[in-house]
């Protein structure tokens, strides 16, 4: 296979970019680079009432931020309804589609007969051989599809394998409603086709849409696309997906702290295996991708699995480029968090400088930034509940007591400070913990942090030691 493979990836903008619509983006664009081919981006904004500005902007900001380009232009499906009006239009001609001037009470009522007698709710094709000429009066028809009644629809799917369908059990589906607007089955058939889409990526609830997606494709005598439908994402219990389990936009997820490559690297294992790895950089993962790899059963969203990932992809980040991400979740912080952006030059300096120790606990950049609390926290430093409870009268005795042994070093060092500490700490009979653990809780207000004497020479001097007097002189 060549460049001449094309995926789509079509979101609805009713909404944010949830994370089974990023998976599925995902997984098309993962197809199309591994094929040297394109990706092409449609908004599906037929629906006008729940389409929002809004949701566009957010698919596309979540679409940029995971690191997913598209090629060419966005494609906006509404623009184009003259052109499905059109493709309609033809079909009536060609003798493949007719009007139907059932009104929406006989509708009803076909429903409710349906459902009293224990049938499939279906169009029971009342104006399919029907002239116009017996049309009521005042009723704009709709025009369906004249489908095939007997044999079968057969879609070959890449994931599903040979799936079947009994014609009778189709029914002929509308194309164009009363009001001129096209419908997202003829809609979708018509753009795929136009933008020349060779390769359809998409959840398996739209399985059934394949079928009669086939029938409008038959009936205008084109290709269709190859089809590939993967299962749904579940969550950890095997409950479809909610916000309990995690079905949140990819929005929510920059904002908990989550690094787009980790994202990235977790979606792709939901659903798709290549031996036992779990670890990809992108390039294996476009090396790597295909469709027979892919599951047939749902997969189940782990946040423990997430986490972990993301605390991988932390520690394994350059410093500077975590100190970047770290800035662009401040604002979704709040404007009460110390941390605000942007951070200046000292304190990046002293991110950059404190991030090896910082990074080896974290697994988000929200446990990052907490962790980093001693760089940014204003003077007096605020305790926690345990660094209140360590820093007790003997403890802040013993602080004054240290504060002269660092004041003479002119050297400051996390070497010098050490050295400085334990020689005091000999001298006063005590055992290093019985100063350290002090020290730590003054300087940092918490009582885990990075090693103690990495935390004083990130602080400097000045600041280190103005922040011990503090809390000396409360004693």
């Amino acid at each position: 296979m060549s460049s001449a493979v094309v995926t789509r990836f079509a979101p609805s903008p009713t909404g944010y970019l949830h994370i089974g619509g990023a998976r599925t983006a995902l997984f098309n664009w993962l197809y199309a680079r591994h094929f040297d081919g394109r990706m092409l981006l449609r908004i599906e904004d037929t629906d006008r009432e729940r389409s929002t500005q809004g949701a566009i902007d957010a698919i596309l900001d979540g679409m940029r931020w995971l690191g997913l380009d598209w090629d060419g232009d966005v494609v906006y499906q509404f623009a184009r309804a003259e052109r499905h009006r059109e493709v309609a239009e033809n079909l009536l001609v060609a003798g493949h589609a007719y009007h139907c001037y059932a009104t929406p009470e006989e509708l009803a009522a076909m429903r409710e007969t349906a459902r009293a007698e224990g049938r499939p709710i279906r169009y029971d094709g009342r104006w399919r051989d029907r002239d116009s000429s017996d049309a009521p009066a005042g009723v704009k028809p709709v025009i369906r599809l004249r489908a095939p009644i007997d044999g079968e629809t057969v879609v070959e799917d890449g994931v599903q394998g040979r799936v079947t369908w009994q014609n009778r059990d189709l029914d002929d589906l509308v194309l164009l409603r009363s009001d001129g607007n096209p419908t997202y089955m003829l809609a979708v058939v018509v753009d795929d086709h136009d933008m020349g889409v060779t390769q359809v990526i998409r959840g398996d609830d739209h399985l059934t849409n394949a079928a009669r997606q086939g029938q409008i494709y038959q009936a205008l005598g084109w290709d269709v696309p190859a089809m590939a439908h993967i299962p749904l994402i579940h969550g950890s219990d095997g409950a479809k997906l909610s916000k309990r389990h995690g079905a949140l936009g990819v929005d929510a997820y920059r904002d908990l702290g989550y690094l787009p490559a980790a994202l990235r690297n977790y979606l792709v294992r939901l659903g798709w295996s290549h031996g036992d790895q779990e670890v990809f950089s992108t390039a294996e993962m476009v090396g790597a991708f295909d469709l027979k790899s892919i599951g047939r059963s749902p997969a189940r969203f782990d946040f423990a699995k997430l986490e972990n990932l993301n605390g991988l992809y932390i520690r394994t980040s350059e410093d500077a480029a975590l100190v970047d991400a770290i800035e662009t979740i401040v604002p979704a912080l709040g404007p009460e968090h110390a941390l605000t952006a942007p951070i200046g030059p000292d304190l990046r300096a002293k991110l950059i400088a404190a991030m090896p120790g910082l990074k080896e606990r974290a697994k988000t950049l929200v446990e990052l930034i907490d962790s980093a609390y001693y760089l940014y926290a204003p003077r007096p430093l605020a305790l926690d509940e345990k660094a209140k409870g360590l820093l007790g009268n003997d403890a802040r005795a013993r602080l004054a007591a240290v504060l002269p042994t660092l004041e003479i070093l002119s050297d400051w060092s996390a070497t010098t400070t050490e050295a400085a500490v334990r020689h005091f700490a000999e001298g006063a009979g005590l055992k290093l913990g019985q100063i350290a653990q002090p020290l730590r809780a003054a300087l940092t207000g918490r009582t885990t942090s990075p090693p103690l004497f990495d935390v004083m020479a990130v602080l400097g001097r000045e600041e280190s030691l103005a922040r011990l007097r503090d809390q000396a002189q409360s004693a």
